[in-house]
């Protein structure tokens, strides 16, 4: 696998970083603050914040940001991270897509959107540095994490749906095959070009597509092939 893809796919397993914004307050110092977010269909950082953020006051004035995202506090220099560096653009939050999508991430920050001063950030990557561990490193082009537009954005939710509707065992089995767990609930939040979310008790799991996917058709055959792999 290429530093690009393994990045990629470091990308799409993690959900919250250190947002770092060149600070208005104190001029020539960086800015660091923790943010949640989620990935949109094409790959970018998706992140909700207030108008009232330190952060957010930064970025009206310097949309030049960095994003953090690292994996296990256990040791922080042997594990993997990935600096993500950009422009935020402010995004329409009415987007029902886009709701839906980081509710079912985050359902706490349902409250939000109700809040005028609450808006949706769009991370543009441009450059990135994936530290994978020791002597496995470099630096990437933006254009490295970007996904093309499919038709998957407008099919997300019925195949989520779908798979929790009537998938339940499906869904367990991946658990257990490609993770070594046995949840007890299980529902699947999100899928994109490069695999799926799952939420399963407590802690949220990524499963990665052995190819890149398009549309629902192409997910049923890669969601079906991983269910006849569990059987092995």
């Amino acid at each position: 696998m290429s530093l690009a893809s393994e990045a990629r796919q470091f990308l799409r397993s993690t959900h919250s970083g250190m947002l770092c914004t060149n600070s208005v307050k104190f001029p020539g110092h960086p800015f660091g603050s923790v943010a949640p977010f989620v990935l949109d269909h094409d790959g970018q950082p998706l992140l909700l914040i207030s108008t009232i953020a330190e952060h957010t006051k930064n970025i009206m004035a310097d949309c030049k940001v960095s994003l953090l995202v690292f994996a296990g506090a256990e040791d922080l220099q042997a594990n993997a991270r990935l600096t993500l560096m950009g422009l935020a653009e402010q995004t329409d939050k009415q987007d029902e897509l886009l709701q839906a999508r980081y509710l079912r991430y985050f359902p706490q920050a349902e409250q939000y959107f109700a809040m005028h001063d609450f808006l949706f950030y769009r991370l543009h990557i441009q450059q990135a540095r994936y530290i994978a561990g020791f002597g496995s490193m470099g630096w990437l082009d933006g254009t490295e994490f970007r996904s093309p537009r499919s038709p998957l954005i407008a099919q997300e939710t019925g195949i989520i749906e779908h798979m929790n509707h009537d998938h339940q065992t499906n869904m367990k089995n991946y658990c257990r095959h490609f993770h070594g767990i046995t949840p007890q609930q299980i529902e699947m939040i999100g899928i994109d070009s490069d695999g799926f979310d799952l939420r399963a008790d407590a802690q949220m799991l990524r499963f990665n597509f052995a190819r890149p996917i398009h549309d629902a058709m192409e997910a049923r055959v890669a969601l079906v092939e991983m269910a006849k792999a569990c059987q092995v």
